[in-house]
C-alpha cells in the first residue's frame, strides 16, 4: 500500500504531469488523424460510386429510335449523247459517245424529271460540245465532267434535285 500512495504523489509532482499531458495530446493528434482519414476514404469511395451509377447504371427508361429504312434510290436512263468534240490543232474530229444515268431520290422524281429532259439533253449537248479529248483523260477529267454535268441537270429540272450524274459508258475516237 505504501507503494500505491508513493506512485499517487509522483504522479502530482509537475514532472509527471508534465509528462502526462505531452502523451494526452499524442493520442488527441492521432484519433483526429485517423477520423480524417477515415472521412476523405469515405468520401472518395462515395464519390467513386456515385460516378459508376451515373455513367454506367443502365437508364430503364430509355427507349432507342427506330431505325429508318433508307430508300434505295431510282434511277433515270438518258438518251445515248454523241457530240463531236472542240477541235484539236491537227485539224481532225474526235467524237464522244456517252451513255449517262441521273440518280434520284425516289421514282416519283424521276417521273418529275422526265418531261424536262429536252432541257437537259440540250445542256448536256451545249457543255460537251466544248469538252477537248485531253480535257476528258483520267479519272480526274471525269469526276470534273460528272460534277460539272450534275449541276447543270439540277439547274434544268429546278426546283427538283438529282443526286448523281452517273456514267454507264464513255468512249472518246
Amino acid at each position: 500500500m505504501a507503494k500505491a500512495k508513493k506512485k499517487e504523489e509522483e504522479a502530482d509532482t509537475p514532472e509527471a504531469q508534465g509528462e502526462g499531458e505531452a502523451a494526452a495530446p499524442k493520442k488527441s493528434f492521432l484519433s483526429k488523424k485517423l477520423i480524417i482519414m477515415a472521412a476523405a476514404g469515405v468520401l472518395v469511395l462515395g464519390s467513386a460510386a456515385g460516378g459508376w451509377f451515373f455513367f454506367f447504371h443502365a437508364k430503364p427508361h430509355e427507349e432507342k429510335p427506330a431505325p429508318v429504312a433508307v430508300k434505295p434510290p431510282a434511277f433515270l436512263d438518258m438518251p445515248e449523247v454523241v457530240v463531236n468534240l472542240s477541235s484539236t490543232n491537227n485539224g481532225r474530229a474526235q467524237y464522244l459517245k456517252a451513255r449517262i444515268v441521273l440518280e434520284v431520290t425516289d421514282q416519283k422524281l424521276a417521273d418529275e424529271i422526265k418531261p424536262v429532259l429536252p432541257r437537259v439533253m440540250d445542256a448536256f449537248q451545249t457543255y460537251l460540245r466544248e469538252m477537248r479529248a485531253n480535257d476528258l483523260e483520267g479519272s480526274a477529267g471525269l469526276y470534273r465532267v460528272r460534277d460539272e454535268l450534275t449541276k447543270r441537270v439540277n439547274l434544268a429540272v429546278a426546283p427538283s434535285r438529282i443526286n448523281a450524274v452517273l456514267f454507264k459508258e464513255i468512249v472518246v475516237q
